[in-house]
């Protein structure tokens, strides 16, 4: 099968063309006229899978390999040696990265995984009425999530009623926040501090954990095709002791 049709459709459930500007989704390895006989869907891709993975294959992840420009391909440095060792198997790869946040895994992470109700959407933020005090939120989210330690911000504003939630890292949205409790990944020290100055909650619900489910979320979209999909799980980099 071609891969142009499988990208086709990628491309009518979730445009392309609403990425960010920053970003890097589409066909980053490969040709569209190229066949492929299996597909795997994972959040990153790693060497292991790889490793596992057959020759004249395509994996669909959320984070492009590839952000910046990249001079060589030599070496064993990531991500060259991951892109030598995908053009020997001839493994194409295609990314949906804000695409897909914007059409997919915000909503369905909010919805699904957490069990709340989406109010309202702006961008990349979406906001649910809830009523909880900060502490019980918290512990809604741990069991939620199943993570046994979060890292929050908590200020003066206990009493939540509304909060906003995005996947991945969007430390940068503090500012536009209009809610009480602000959800995502990869908050720094300098957002932490105008957060809480701004009397506005945080809660840091991991980058790897709030997108984990990107592999499941979009195999549902691609049981039409008369191929073998494969849900693979990438390894979170960061371990707990």
């Amino acid at each position: 099968m071609k891969i142009k049709e499988i990208y086709d459709h990628l491309n009518f459930i979730s445009p392309f063309d609403t990425q960010s500007s920053w970003d890097n989704s589409g066909l980053l390895i490969g040709n569209l006229n190229d066949k492929v006989t299996k597909i795997y869907l994972s959040l990153d891709i790693d060497e292991y899978l790889l490793d596992k993975a057959c020759e004249n294959s395509l994996f669909i992840v959320h984070h492009p390999l590839i952000f910046k420009g990249i001079k060589h391909i030599s070496g064993n440095l990531y991500p060259q040696n991951l892109i030598t060792k995908m053009i020997q198997k001839n493994i194409a790869l295609i990314a949906m990265h804000t695409n897909f946040d914007l059409s997919h895994l915000n909503e369905y992470f909010t919805e699904q995984i957490l069990g709340l109700s989406v109010y309202s959407k702006e961008d990349f933020l979406i906001y649910c009425e809830v009523d909880f005090t900060f502490e019980d939120f918290v512990f809604y989210v741990k069991e939620k999530l199943n993570i046994e330690h979060l890292r929050v911000v908590q200020t003066k504003n206990n009493q939540l009623k509304k909060v906003a939630i995005c996947t991945g890292s969007g430390g940068d949205l503090i500012a536009n926040i209009k809610a009480d409790c602000f959800l995502s990944g990869d908050f720094k020290y300098h957002q932490a501090l105008e957060s809480y100055h701004n009397n506005l909650n945080l809660i840091d619900i991991g980058h790897y954990d709030s997108e984990k489910y990107f592999g499941e979320i979009l195999a549902r979209h691609l049981q039409k095709f008369p191929l073998e999909v494969i849900i693979s799980v990438s390894k979170n980099p960061f371990q707990y002791f």
